[in-house]
């Protein structure tokens, strides 16, 4: 994980400066990962295709506003704590320890397939932070737990799309977004 190249120069009272700069270092990997989730979101919005088109369309838009306002309670609290989040691509690129997304123009339930294991992966790493800062600070696991209320709402709204009757996610054992969208896509063609 990144960290500051030298401690906050300030935190907030209370809090020992080495627990900040380690909250500060867990945040800007959360910040990455909510940046890269809002693009990725965004690139979905524009690419998906099919006779599900719109629904998706429509559904993305609101999780895009909804993370990107994420991300920036994350980076105010970055700052609140005394550090400086850097929201810029090319520190993304650099830290983050993840692959860019896979799927370009597809179908909806494709699409749809492959964020069900992007959230996942956002949701795990949110709750492994959360459980980090549990005794570091109350605060940003507060802060922390508002935010997977929502990333886990959004994981269900995709999900709905993706579960049999039966409640068999289509997904189910898939560990690529190519994998998970080309499951996804089979499934469908069963369906009658």
């Amino acid at each position: 994980m990144p960290s500051q190249p030298q401690g906050p120069s300030y935190t907030v009272p209370g809090m020992r400066p080495q627990d900040s700069q380690r909250i500060i270092a867990l945040l800007q990997m959360r910040l990455h990962s909510l940046n890269d989730l809002h693009l990725t979101l965004k690139h979905i919005h524009w690419n998906v295709v099919g006779p599900h088109f719109i629904a998706v369309h429509e559904m993305i838009d609101p999780q895009v506003d909804q993370v990107r306002a994420m991300t920036d309670d994350v980076a105010e609290r970055i700052s609140t704590l005394g550090g400086e989040p850097n929201g810029t691509p090319g520190a993304l690129v650099r830290e983050r320890t993840w692959n860019d997304y896979s799927i370009g123009r597809a179908e909806a339930i494709e699409h749809l397939g492959a964020l069900d294991l992007v959230y996942t992966s956002v949701i795990e790493d949110h709750r492994e932070v959360m459980r980090e800062t549990e005794e570091l600070d109350p605060v940003t696991q507060d802060m922390l737990i508002e935010q997977l209320r929502g990333l886990e709402l959004f994981q269900w709204f995709v999900r709905a799309h993706l579960e049999s009757s039966g409640g068999r996610l289509s997904t189910r054992g898939a560990t690529t977004e190519t994998g998970a969208a080309g499951q996804a896509a089979e499934q469908a063609r069963k369906q009658p």
